[in-house]
């Protein structure tokens, strides 16, 4: 997932990115596909909605850190927007 940071926040290695939007609605819209993925696959990302920006946290709570499915995940949230 070579667009995503790997950054420490909270004490734990997560994984992050920013999208951005031309708009409030636009980035509501992806906030709001990114916790119906998250609710498919029952793992939840913390998700920072603002004007034209999306920030989205991938990391697993239970091990305290990354897991190959936040990796997975983080891939699967680059697909619902188009290149």
């Amino acid at each position: 997932v070579p667009a995503w940071r790997l950054l420490r926040g909270d004490g734990v290695d997560q994984l992050q990115r920013e999208f951005t939007f031309a708009n409030f609605i636009d980035a509501m819209a992806f906030s709001v596909k990114t916790g119906q993925l998250a609710e498919m696959f029952d793992h939840h990302p913390s998700i920072l909605t603002e004007w034209g920006k999306v920030t989205v946290s991938w990391w697993t709570h239970k091990t305290g850190g990354l897991h190959k499915n936040d990796f997975i995940m983080a891939s699967k949230t680059d697909a619902i927007i188009p290149p």
